[in-house]
């Protein structure tokens, strides 16, 4: 009761003593006994104390709520910084110090400052989660265009800056493989293109039968660039490629088609500049086309109507065209020295085309194959071809070295006796190389013909035939040569033995003509159906004895045997109408 007396402002100047007086006064007015006061005094005492008990209970709890409210703080505290991944905080006052509100009034902005912080990151988080989120489904595909993704859950528990950097490598990862798909995309999309428009195709409507996003109208960012795009996109360039291949063969074999029916008909070239835009590619690959329409449907199809328009020309004009080829056949065996009927070819031709039992085509490829044997032919015979040439070349000196050696003038200054002197100088030497040009000739015949089993022939007639009976008439030749000397030396010793008993010497008889040799030309013509031409073989050979010459007396002209290469050729076909080939 020691705090009774104190006075309350409340109550102003009244006091426990003062009340405890004012009850004394009433007491002894009223008259309680000592029992009663005593027993009031005491229920006051009780009744303080229970107001006191009150009190401090009331102080108690509030105290313990204020401890509540301090341990949810720092456990707060401790949460955020937990989550917020920092160990500790800048300016947390220390445990012991200050009372319990001068500690929660110290903790309160920090926590505050926590949970701002807190917030700001969680909008971090969630930034960085949306645009991971939508990449991702893109990439996926399961984002649709222009479709909004959800906001996506944060994990409030975990929102360190580790993790953060986490998500923000995370999406950085996804940028860049966004990046690369992109350019992917943009570069099947550019491929697409320049392939349409190659190929004459709708451009716009070819890509987006993929998607949708990859017309021009959407922006780069919005295009898809999902696993199915791209998939879908590289299989659309894959089949476009093929499609150009595919007509780039058409077309070049339709350009090809072209280009042989205008050869085979000859085709002016301004009738051919109108398919310029279709022969500009026959030889180029499929990478090289890149101008726009070069393979269009309708190019094709217009040079599939000019080939079928030139096939039923070519039809009409079989006649024309399979007897200019066989002029050239005709031409190549004539060259070639190889004897043919042209007439039986030519009807064999005209019955084959009338009777309609051969296609125009094969007949023309059956025909080329005749040309391409027959130039294979010629080519294998070139070379003998060449040697005979020589060889009948070299007689006809040899016939002209005759005439010359004749000539008794030959030696006046008349106008061209020095040509003629020097003509006869390359001739005596062209001469002198027959019979190793003849050996020649004879062991490459052999060699040809024992190589194909067949007879070598020039314009019908064997040409070892030939060559044999060049032998024959050349050993002919000689042994006449033989006999015109014996004679000149007899008629020699006639003159002296006269001169001896007369005493003068009688006019001497002009020597007989000679008579030439030649190298025969096959039918009596050369190949290119010129008059024959004299293949003279009227040489000075050495006799038998070794050629020595009677250096005591100057030699008498010579004279010789002409023949002909039709008589050649008819002694050949007297002796044996099928020559022997050796």
């Amino acid at each position: 009761m020691a705090a009774a007396g104190l006075p309350n402002p409340l109550l102003g100047e009244t006091t426990c003593g003062s009340l405890l007086q004012q009850l004394q006064q009433i007491w002894d007015e009223v008259g309680e006994s000592d029992e009663e006061r005593d027993k009031m005094l005491l229920q006051l005492e009780q009744d303080c104390l229970d107001v006191y008990k009150k009190k401090v209970d009331q102080a108690s709890k509030s105290r313990a709520r204020l401890l509540q409210s301090l341990a949810d703080s720092k456990a707060e505290l401790a949460n955020l910084l937990s989550a917020l991944g920092e160990k500790t905080f800048v300016g947390l006052p220390d445990k012991s110090t200050g009372t319990i509100k001068e500690q929660l009034a110290a903790i309160a902005p920090i926590l505050e400052q926590l949970w701002q912080q807190k917030e700001e990151r969680i909008k971090e988080f969630a930034d960085v989660q949306l645009q991971i989120q939508k990449i991702c489904g893109e990439i996926s595909g399961t984002l649709k265009l222009n479709e909004q993704v959800g906001t996506p859950k944060v994990d409030e528990n975990d929102l360190s800056i580790k993790k953060l950097d986490e998500f923000h490598s995370q999406l950085q990862e996804l940028q860049k493989e966004k990046s690369e798909r992109l350019h992917k995309v943009l570069d099947f999309v550019s491929t697409v293109h320049d392939l349409c428009a190659v190929l004459g195709m709708d451009f716009f409507g070819t890509i987006t039968e993929v998607h949708p996003s990859l017309d021009d109208s959407v922006g780069v960012q919005s295009k898809s660039i999902s696993d199915d795009t791209l998939s879908r996109l590289a299989k659309m360039v894959e089949s476009l490629k093929e499609d150009k291949k595919q007509r780039l063969q058409k077309l070049q074999e339709l350009a090809s088609q072209l280009s042989d029916l205008w050869n085979l008909m000859d085709t002016p070239m301004e009738e051919r500049s109108f398919f310029d835009h279709v022969t500009c590619n026959i030889s180029a690959s499929v990478d090289e086309v890149t101008v726009p329409g070069a393979l269009a449907l309708d190019l094709i199809e217009q040079a599939e109507v000019e080939v079928e328009r030139l096939d039923m020309l070519k039809a009409s004009r079989m006649k024309e065209i399979a007897f200019k080829k066989q002029a050239e056949l005709e031409d190549i065996y004539h060259l070639a020295h190889i004897e043919i009927d042209p007439e039986v070819a030519r009807e064999k031709i005209m019955a084959l085309i009338d009777s309609g039992n051969i296609e125009p085509s094969e007949l023309l490829a059956d025909m080329d194959n005749q040309i391409v044997n027959a130039k294979e032919e010629a080519l294998s015979r070139k070379e003998i071809l060449e040697k005979v040439e020589k060889w009948m070349s070299a007689c006809e000196e040899e016939s002209w070295l005759e005439d010359y050696n004749r000539d008794e003038n030959r030696y006046n200054s008349s106008r061209g006796a020095h040509i003629n002197l020097k003509r006869a100088e390359k001739a005596r030497i062209l001469v002198n190389k027959i019979p190793a040009l003849v050996d020649t000739l004879i062991a490459k015949t052999r060699a040809w013909e024992e190589d194909r089993r067949i007879s070598f022939t020039y314009d019908g007639v064997p040409l070892l035939a030939m060559l044999d009976e060049y032998a024959m008439l050349r050993q002919d030749r000689e042994e006449e040569k033989r006999r015109l000397r014996d004679q000149k030396r007899f008629h020699e010793q006639l003159t002296t033995e006269q001169e001896t008993l007369f005493g003068s010497r009688p006019s001497p008889n002009k020597p007989l003509g000679p008579k030439k040799v030649v190298g025969p030309r096959a039918n009596g013509g050369t190949a290119n159906g010129t008059p024959n031409r004299r293949l003279s073989l009227g040489v000075r050979s050495a006799s038998k004895d070794g050629g020595k010459r009677d250096n005591q007396r100057p030699e008498a002209p010579v004279n010789y045997v002409a023949i002909s290469k039709e008589d050649v050729s008819s002694h050949i076909s007297a002796n044996d109408s099928n020559p022997t080939s050796p």
